[in-house]
């Protein structure tokens, strides 16, 4: 799979994720995938298993891309997840293996406020 079609089944994942499209959203998992959050300390191994976390999660979501990057067998995409309407900035780094997805790892990361201390070197953006 070139770097064009891998960019393409990503951009397909995240716009099935967004719409709670469950089906389309796993297709890009290897059936033997692993998903870690490094952050909660759990590990979800297979495709269908990773579904099913998603699937049973109450919480309204919805996914705004800001950027992919990669090439070959490893790409990253930077998020915003907004659970019920609170956002939580996210990366996703994903390695491929045949055209899909083998291992999955998410960060997380909460709004902050900037330091005072730094206010006058900075531009303020998003938000």
């Amino acid at each position: 799979m070139d770097d064009r079609a891998v960019r393409i089944a990503l951009e397909r994942h995240w716009e099935a994720s967004d719409a709670s499209d469950f089906k389309v959203e796993h297709e890009i998992y290897h059936e033997d995938a692993v998903l870690d959050y490094p952050q909660s300390g759990e590990r979800i191994h297979g495709r269908r298993n990773i579904q099913e976390s998603r699937f049973v999660q109450p919480n309204k979501k919805r996914f705004a891309v800001r950027r992919i990057l990669g090439s070959g067998d490893l790409w990253v995409t930077e998020f915003v997840l907004t659970y019920d309407d609170i956002p939580s900035y996210a990366v996703s780094i994903m390695e491929f293996r045949e055209g899909l997805v083998v291992n999955e790892t998410q960060y997380f990361a909460d709004r902050f406020d900037p330091a005072p201390s730094r206010a006058h070197l900075v531009e303020r953006v998003g938000g």
